[in-house]
C-alpha cells in the first residue's frame, strides 16, 4: 500500500503549499485546497482516489438520468384513467404542433436563404453590367490607337 508524502489535513506544510500554489498559478492552489478538503476520503492512495471519483461519477449520472426522466414527462399515472387519456391526447397534440412549427421554421429559413441568394445574384449581375459599361471594348481601344497613328502621320 502506498502512502502520500503529504497527508491531506490542515497543517503548516499543506497551508503553505496551498498559498504558494495560489501565488504561482491559481489552479495549483485550488488543487491543493481540494486535496486538503477531500483527500481524507482516499487516504493518499491513488486506487482509493479513483474509486472515490468513480463513485461520484456514477452518483452524478444516476441523478442526472432521474432529473431528465422527470423533465421529459415519464411520470406515473394520476390514478384517473380519463385524466391520463386526456393528458396523453394533449401531449400528442402539442407534439404535433411543435413538429408543424419546426417545419415552418425550416421552410422560412429556406425561403430567406433563397431570397438572400437571389439578392446576391442581382447585385453581382448589376456589378458585372456596370463594369462592362465602364470598360472600353478591346476592338474600340485598338481602333482608336490606329486612328491616332493615322492622324499623327498626316500631321
Amino acid at each position: 500500500m502506498s502512502t502520500a508524502l503529504i497527508k491531506p489535513r490542515w497543517s503548516f506544510i499543506t497551508i503553505a503549499l496551498m498559498v504558494l500554489g495560489f501565488i504561482l498559478w491559481w489552479p495549483l492552489g485550488l488543487a491543493m485546497l481540494a486535496y486538503i478538503i477531500w483527500g481524507e476520503n482516499f487516504d493518499g492512495s491513488s486506487e482509493k482516489a479513483e474509486r472515490w471519483i468513480d463513485e461520484k461519477k456514477t452518483w452524478a449520472k444516476k441523478h442526472r438520468r432521474n432529473r431528465h426522466a422527470r423533465c421529459r414527462g415519464s411520470h406515473r399515472g394520476s390514478g384517473n384513467a380519463a385524466f391520463d387519456d386526456y393528458r396523453d391526447e394533449q401531449l400528442k397534440r402539442l407534439e404535433e404542433e411543435r413538429r408543424r412549427l419546426d417545419e415552418e421554421i425550416s421552410n422560412f429559413s429556406d425561403y430567406m436563404h433563397n431570397l438572400h441568394k437571389a439578392r446576391d445574384r442581382e447585385e453581382f449581375d448589376r456589378y458585372m453590367n456596370s463594369r462592362k459599361d465602364n470598360q472600353p471594348s478591346a476592338d474600340f481601344s485598338t481602333d482608336s490607337s490606329a486612328q491616332t497613328k493615322k492622324t499623327t502621320k498626316k500631321s
